[in-house]
């Protein structure tokens, strides 16, 4: 019997590898992360905002919406997948209701930041906190509402930005006594303020995860640094976005200038290579025991 996805991305956090978080938006994008050999993955909401909404990542998207996405993305891999919940969806009692919704649609983690609704990109500008008591009683009841027992629940907040980096190591340490399994401190702007969050936050006993956006507020470090740092788990957030949109943006202006992709079609993926990447010959291959 094969383990729970929750189960499997316990172990991976506790291993001696630091766990590789590629960001992906949809089906399709998390296809071709496991396909590239990664053992797990996470959704963003800035990701899904973008891609289904055309619109920033400033609140807009709905638990609806991102359950609907998250299931896709479960369903199109079989490697465990870490969800973005932005701030629960309301109070605590939204987070009870969130939880489920999201352990249906196939999460092995799921993690809640501490910002006021609507929220913001923790690399931008204008955030807002609530208090480090409501925050914890949204960790508590995700902790206590969670059906698989295995069910990975980071708490991350955005504190660093807003009210500084003290406070942020205070809330954290609050919401890992609440029940968090799993800590998250957004945008430390230095390589030293991510040393003092692993030397701070480590005695605690919960796996810390290092976020790295591309040219965002902290340092661009490597897997194998942030593992020496003292990280469990490492997320890249954008990085799938920001490559469509260079892309996208590339091939259509180039159709646009020169009525064709000729000049420009080895960036692109051939008819055959798609419909690899795609899974198109397994489905041949039922099509025929069918059809016989």
């Amino acid at each position: 019997m094969s383990k729970r996805a929750t189960t499997l991305f316990r172990e991976l956090l506790y291993s001696q590898d630091i766990l590789e978080l590629p960001g992906v938006y949809d089906a399709f994008s998390a296809k071709i992360a496991e396909k590239a050999g990664f053992n797990a993955i996470t959704m963003g909401g800035y990701q899904v905002s973008a891609s289904l909404l055309g619109e920033p990542d400033v609140g807009y998207l709905t638990l609806t919406e991102m359950t609907f996405v998250l299931k896709k993305i479960c369903d199109a891999v079989k490697v465990p997948v870490l969800a973005d919940a932005d701030t629960g969806y309301g109070n605590f009692m939204n987070v009870r209701r969130m939880v489920k919704e999201y352990e249906d649609a196939g999460a092995a983690a799921i993690f809640i930041e501490d910002q006021e609704w609507p929220k913001r990109c923790g690399h931008m500008e204008g955030k807002r906190l609530i208090s480090v008591e409501e925050h914890c009683m949204k960790i508590k009841a995700a902790s206590e509402s969670k059906r698989d027992p295995d069910l990975v629940i980071m708490a991350r907040t955005d504190a660093r930005a807003v009210s500084g980096l003290e406070d942020a190591i205070y809330r954290a340490t609050e919401y890992a006594k609440a029940g968090a399994d799993m800590l998250f401190v957004e945008a430390p702007q230095s390589i030293e303020e991510m040393k003092y969050i692993v030397s701070s936050l480590k005695p605690l006993g919960k796996p810390l995860l290092a976020n790295m956006i591309e040219k965002g507020k902290t340092p661009l470090l490597t897997s194998k640094e942030l593992q020496d740092m003292g990280f469990a788990a490492v997320a890249f957030p954008v990085c799938a976005i920001y490559s469509a949109a260079k892309t996208f943006t590339a091939v259509f202006e180039t159709i646009k200038k020169d009525g064709s992709t000729k000049n420009i079609s080895d960036k692109m993926s051939s008819f055959e290579e798609f419909n690899s990447l795609i899974g198109l010959p397994k489905y041949l291959e039922i099509e025929k025991k069918y059809r016989k």
